[in-house]
């Protein structure tokens, strides 16, 4: 990497404190260890989720449906 050039700098996605895009910065795109598993957790109790219907796993007949 030149020397000169600023890293690409993003929001951390829990707290949008400034993180810089380097290989030394291990949580990227998290500013630390704590915003990463804050984040983790807000997966886990489902406040964060992706939208759609649900599948319904246990229902031998529908299994092909998910790759449909």
């Amino acid at each position: 990497m030149d020397p000169h050039k600023k890293p690409l700098t993003v929001k951390c996605p829990t707290c949008q404190q400034a993180v810089a895009w380097i290989p030394e910065q291990a949580f990227k795109p998290f500013c630390s260890e704590r915003c990463k598993l804050i984040d983790l957790g807000e997966w886990v109790m489902e406040a964060k989720r992706i939208p759609g219907d649900s599948i319904n796993l246990d229902d031998p007949l529908d299994e092909d449906s998910f790759f449909q």
